[in-house]
């Protein structure tokens, strides 16, 4: 019995030993999403501020392609050593699983929660081609179209992608889902006329909407977003239950020590506390939002449940 406590103990003082040198290394972090887009302004700061405090280089590995599942498929395949990690939109986590019939993985057993890092809402904006002001307006426009009409998406699967099919079943207008490889390229088409119609995260699209260059439309928050009080939230345009937001994560590999998971957990907070990353959530109008790896998880669980409701009730579909 001693022998076997004495190795339990030794086990355990190992684990710590190992989680207290993380990292040992270059730690990869894995974005599944094309450079320049949104999960980009949350990876980079955090892998900036781990770099700086740690001491050792966190390299962003950006792995786009199969609307998140690719780059995701490449962490759940790593050594569960912290050496590799994913920053990723919530749609290869809670949304693909129910929208994707052939996954290579599942995203709550293969993965192990860190930290929540941003949650925004997303903003339904056009071309200023688009004879429009307001929602109201907006859905006039798209019914006189008679199904001739078109949004695009930062992916299939992406909560930009399933919002516009909650905004499309809830209103019964008919409209084409155009899927991109990312928000930057679906952005560049909207600024260049080619496509009417986008929801996006205010991340991705607040200099647009400054700039004037596109018009926004509505909020999908409960409450208007402070980086744009003039926008109406759809609820308040009268349209009721579309809220949604875009939220990105902090995970490990399943298997990870929750000893290190925890080392993780709090290095990342750390870093969200200080200057550069506290500005990021000003620009992006998110609160703090960085949690225990326990409560991320519920929170992960419950957006699964959200989500594939959606996915359900719409009828989307990839594959």
């Amino acid at each position: 019995m001693r022998l076997f406590s004495f190795a339990i103990a030794a086990s355990v003082l190992s684990v710590s030993a190992f989680a207290q040198s993380w990292p040992s290394s270059t730690v990869t972090v894995v974005v599944p999403w094309p450079p320049g887009g949104p999960s980009d302004i949350a990876a980079r700061p955090l892998g900036k501020g781990l770099n700086e405090n740690l001491g050792k280089p966190f390299v962003i590995d950006n792995r786009a392609g199969g609307g998140g599942n690719i780059g995701t498929a490449a962490v759940v395949r790593s050594k569960p050593d912290g050496q590799t990690l994913l920053v990723t939109s919530s749609a290869p986590i809670v949304i693909n699983p129910s929208l994707y019939k052939n996954m290579t993985f599942d995203p709550l057993k293969d993965l192990a929660p860190v930290t929540n890092l941003l949650r925004v809402p997303l903003v339904l904006v056009t071309h200023p081609s688009v004879p429009a002001k307001n929602l109201k307006e907006l859905m006039a426009y798209i019914q006189s179209k008679k199904g001739d009409f078109s949004f695009a998406s930062s992916g299939n699967g992406t909560p930009q992608h399933l919002t516009g099919e909650l905004f499309a079943s809830t209103t019964k207008l008919q409209m084409n889902h155009v899927p991109y490889k990312g928000s930057a390229p679906a952005i560049s088409d909207l600024l260049g006329g080619h496509i009417p119609l986008m929801f996006d995260s205010t991340i991705a699209i607040m200099p647009h909407i400054k700039s004037g260059k596109v018009k926004a439309i509505a909020v999908t928050s409960a409450q208007r977003s402070p980086l744009m009080p003039d926008v109406p939230t759809f609820a308040e345009s009268g349209v009721a239950g579309i809220e949604s937001y875009a939220w990105y994560g902090l995970f490990a590999p399943a298997g990870t020590p929750k000893e290190l998971v925890a080392k993780i957990n709090a290095e990342a907070q750390k870093v969200m506390k200080g200057a550069d990353f506290q500005k990021v959530l000003a620009d992006t109008g998110s609160a703090y939002v960085g949690d225990t790896p326990e409560n991320f998880g519920k929170f992960v669980q419950a957006e699964h449940a959200k989500w594939g409701k959606v996915v359900k009730d719409s009828g989307a579909t990839v594959d």
